[in-house]
């Protein structure tokens, strides 16, 4: 029988052989630009809740975060899509950073109008998209005051 420690080394191995093979492959297969993106994150678990304290496969990678769905360990995926729901850029990154923090990498190379949920709601967020050329689109929240947009805006 083979010890429980060499099987998750293998599995660890593979993952630093295989990941940057994946992102290469992964950006390779983004979209033209179009104009019209939307971004969003989704958690991506290693591992119950329960058994973090024992986890030892991604220990210095993955990290405990929250979600709308709850606590989870592990990382996050932000992703942007285009009007056509093609990739256009991703970003992978550890379970307790904020949704907001990668975004200005993410429309690094991309110009127009962009639509986020309001877990992005950040004044400083929107102008530093629009200095990028991106005019950048959120739900407000109760005690904001709404913004002015356009019929297509809405």
């Amino acid at each position: 029988m083979v010890p429980i420690e060499e099987i998750f080394c293998e599995i660890d191995d593979f993952c630093k052989r295989v990941f940057p093979a994946f992102c290469a492959f992964l950006k390779s297969k983004t979209a033209l630009p179009t104009g019209l993106y939307f971004v969003d994150s989704t958690t991506l678990s290693v591992c119950r809740t329960q058994r973090i304290n024992s986890h030892k496969t991604f220990v210095d990678l993955a990290q405990r975060g929250k979600s709308s769905m709850g606590w989870f360990y592990g990382f996050k995926l932000h992703l942007v899509i285009n009007n056509r729901g093609e990739l256009m850029s991703f970003h992978l990154t550890p379970g307790n950073v904020d949704d907001r923090k990668p975004v200005p990498g993410l429309f690094k190379s991309l110009k127009g109008l962009a639509a986020g949920d309001k877990g992005y709601i950040s004044k400083k967020l929107t102008q530093d998209l629009s200095e990028q050329g991106v005019e950048f689109i959120t739900k407000h929240r109760k005690k904001m005051k709404p913004a002015n947009h356009t019929s297509f805006q809405k």
